[in-house]
């Protein structure tokens, strides 16, 4: 009896020690780490690195650019789409894995273990409180374990079952919001095209006209020095030449402007040198008349809806998990075990087990969790209806912008042949006399204003009608885009907007444009 209480008060082996004093280091190294920045070396990696990715992989412009393939450039390498692509391919790869977790569990274990001492007992009687053996053991101190588990969970079950089913909602959101963006990222490039354009035409007939009126008004200085001419007449003059100039200067940075944002837009290297295609302008349709049809259609193609509805049966499923942990859970486990322990009589065996347990008292979570299943429904319904609201809404909207757009350009046009007529009468009539010269430049000046209104005046209609196309929710992509070339992307789209535009707009009579022929 001596001998045994003295082992078992003997201090721990020099492996313990070890492993503790190991255990305390490792401790006190995680309270010792500090936030580490970036070198100013790898901030600069990281740029360069970044600069190469933006713009790798892109075909060469080869020549000039139409507006189809703008278009198509900016939805193959627009940074801003192939984001929400990465996304996608985020969110199907999560619902992949969500599926795997609706298998049983299947775990295989192995270990070793090792003790400093001999575990064991010694038996005392019940009723005399005698020690009836000496103290032994049947387990060695070293022992190596295996098992293979094969584990089902019915709850774990149903409960994966209903967060898979939400991630495979979460996969069509995400090719929801993959639609808006492709949308919104052609509706730019129609907004920005055409003014790009206009300033490719106008741009050095600006520069140029800007040299004349500047040397013109030196002139009308001279003139008013010398006193050639009265006083009023040659402030007039002046005032009609900083006019010119005030205007022409605010529309040349707008049309600069306009080809920054298209640049952008294609993802192109600042900087990099290209041309549009003179190409002749695409006719304006007329002004859609079928409002009804064209909201029925919105109210099912709008990406914003489709995705608001997708959401409602992700938080459907939130709370069907959440009703379904209210109920009993039954368990199966199974599986071998082996032990390597000499003084067991049998080393390997198989382990089977059946549970059910039950929380009762989660039961009276079940009114609240219906009334919330209620009120969530409600209001998911209100706001998609809200959101359904404000489509029909811009569908209207879009479709009188359109109509008032092309008022806009008829006037614009009919103002720059009223304008170019007065040029033409001013050249015919100048003469070396130094007002005649005013008059000219003055007459080229507003005449290439109006020619720019009649570009701005396009531009807004081609953007409206944009705007049409995108309130409708149309999609103008192929099925895959990386498989496309530029042109051959290009070409698919323009055939799939012709397509929409001869099928889905029913049109109205109306005016034709210069533009039209």
């Amino acid at each position: 009896m001596h001998n045994h209480n003295n082992r078992k008060s003997a201090l721990p082996g020099p492996r313990l020690l070890a492993v503790s004093a190991l255990a305390l280091a490792l401790l006190s190294g995680c309270g010792s780490l500090q936030p580490v920045p970036y070198t100013e070396q790898e901030v600069q990696e990281r740029v360069a690195q970044d600069h190469l990715q933006m713009y790798a992989e892109q075909e060469p412009i080869a020549g000039p650019i139409t507006f189809h393939e703008a278009a198509a450039r900016a939805l193959k390498y627009n940074l801003d789409y192939k984001l929400k692509l990465m996304e996608d391919a985020l969110t199907r790869s999560l619902h992949d894995v969500s599926t795997y977790e609706m298998l049983p569990r299947l775990v295989a274990g192995a270990g070793y273990v090792r003790r400093n001492n001999d575990s064991g007992g010694r038996s005392i009687g019940i009723e005399d409180r005698l020690e009836t053996l000496r103290p032994s053991t049947s387990e060695e101190r070293e022992r190596t374990l295996a098992n293979l588990t094969f584990s089902w969970n019915v709850l774990d079950f149903g409960v994966s079952y209903y967060r898979a089913q939400q991630k495979a909602d979460q996969v069509l959101m995400a090719e929801e919001r993959r639609r808006k963006v492709a949308q919104n990222v052609l509706q730019d490039v129609r907004n920005s095209y055409w003014r790009a354009l206009g300033a490719q035409k106008l741009l050095g007939r600006v520069d140029a006209l800007l040299a004349r009126v500047q040397k013109a008004l030196a002139r009308a200085k001279e003139v008013e020095k010398q006193g050639l001419m009265p006083q009023p007449q040659v402030l007039a003059y002046e005032r009609a030449l900083l006019d010119a100039v005030n205007l022409l200067t605010l529309r040349r940075q707008d049309l600069e402007l306009a080809r920054a944002e298209l640049t952008a837009l294609m993802s192109v290297a600042p900087g990099t040198s290209y041309t549009l295609a003179e190409e002749k302008e695409n006719a304006l349709p007329p002004v859609p008349a079928n409002l009804e049809s064209l909201e029925l259609m919105a109210l099912e193609k709008r990406p914003e809806i489709m995705e608001e509805w997708y959401r409602k049966r992700v938080t459907e499923n939130d709370i069907k998990a959440a009703k379904l942990l209210l109920w009993p859970n039954l368990s199966v486990d199974a599986g071998p075990q082996y032990d390597s322990n000499r003084y067991s009589y049998n080393n390997q065996w198989v382990d089977v087990g059946v549970r059910l347990s039950w929380n009762i008292l989660k039961l009276t979570q079940w009114p609240s969790l219906q009334q919330a299943h209620e009120h969530q429904n409600k209001t998911d319904d209100m706001r998609r209806m809200a959101l359904s609201m404000a489509v029909l809404t811009q569908v209207r909207v879009g479709v009188q912008r359109y109509g008032l757009s092309l008022a806009e350009l008829e006037f614009a046009e009919e103002s720059l042949r009223v304008d170019q007529r007065l040029l033409n009468f001013a050249q015919a009539a100048a003469k070396s006399q130094f007002d005649s010269e005013l008059e000219v430049i003055r007459s080229e000046a507003r005449a290439l204003l109006a020619e720019y209104q009649r570009y701005a005046a396009y531009s807004n209609a081609q953007a409206a009608w944009g705007r049409v196309y995108n309130s409708v929710g149309l999609d103008v992509l192929p099925e895959a885009i990386e498989s496309h070339d530029v042109k051959t992307l290009a070409a698919a789209m323009e055939k799939t907007m012709q397509q929409w535009q001869e099928v889905t707009f029913q049109q109205a009579p109306a005016p034709k444009t210069a533009a039209e022929g």
